[in-house]
């Protein structure tokens, strides 16, 4: 609609000859373009990343990517040996199963462990020096005699019988499992600094799942509070026409 100039320096609005309901829809235009200038200046500044949150959002993803890569090869070793030693009561292969004895109260004596022991030639035990550990359990009646060798001789603590001799390999999963298996180096310069990447990538990983959710909250926020300021806006606009 033009406006009216009636002199040099004054100007009249037309619609005071409009009729009401031409003014009520200029003065929604304006509202709106009153409005888009309102959210301009009142939610730009607060959706704005501050410089710190922009520096841990970039940190956060680049040592996500690059630890990741650094501790490939050592976190699958530990990672692979820990699903075999999570099952290693469920496969004999890994470890072999506990018998059981006649009687829950041990009776024979050390030298009768030892000898027994002997009689299982693919122990290769033949004296203490042979033996890395006794593992005795008493609610099973039975002493478990682990060779160096990594053998494993389970003898009936009543009878002095052997119950069964088997390979066991979780003892060398598990030293695969922290490191020692290769070397002390290895083990606190690869591994211990590994497990330390790891656990920075699982707190940057809660961070970046965390980041899209937070993320679309503030967005959620930020638009009720438009809409709320809009109805304000266009209620006292409404009014003070």
């Amino acid at each position: 609609m033009p406006r009216v100039v009636y002199d040099d320096r004054h100007v009249l609005d037309p619609l005071i000859f409009a009729p009401p309901e031409v003014v009520e829809s200029c003065c929604l235009r304006r509202a709106t373009a009153r409005l888009d200038f309102l959210v301009l200046a009142n939610f730009a500044a607060p959706m704005k990343q501050s410089s710190k949150k922009k520096w841990l959002n970039k940190w956060s993803r680049k040592s996500h990517r690059w630890g990741a890569i650094l501790i490939l090869l050592p976190a699958g070793i530990v990672i692979g040996s820990g699903i075999f030693l999570q099952l290693k009561k469920d496969f004999a292969w890994v470890q072999p199963p506990s018998q059981k004895g006649a009687q829950s109260n041990p009776r024979i004596s050390f030298e009768e462990i030892l000898s027994a022991a002997r009689t299982a030639p693919k122990a290769g035990i033949e004296s203490w020096d042979d033996v890395d550990r006794l593992d005795v359990r008493p609610s099973k009646g039975i002493v478990k005699v682990r060779g160096k060798s990594a053998w494993e001789v389970q003898v009936d603590t009543t009878t002095g019988d052997v119950l069964q001799v088997a390979y066991r390999r979780s003892d060398i999963i598990e030293q695969i499992h922290d490191g020692t298996w290769f070397s002390d180096p290895v083990k606190l310069w690869i591994f211990l600094p590994s497990g330390c990447i790891l656990f920075i990538l699982w707190m940057t990983g809660i961070y970046l799942w965390w980041l899209p959710i937070s993320a679309k909250r503030s967005n959620r926020r930020n638009r009720k509070d438009r809409s709320l300021t809009a109805e304000a806006t266009l209620a006292k606009i409404r009014k003070g026409g």
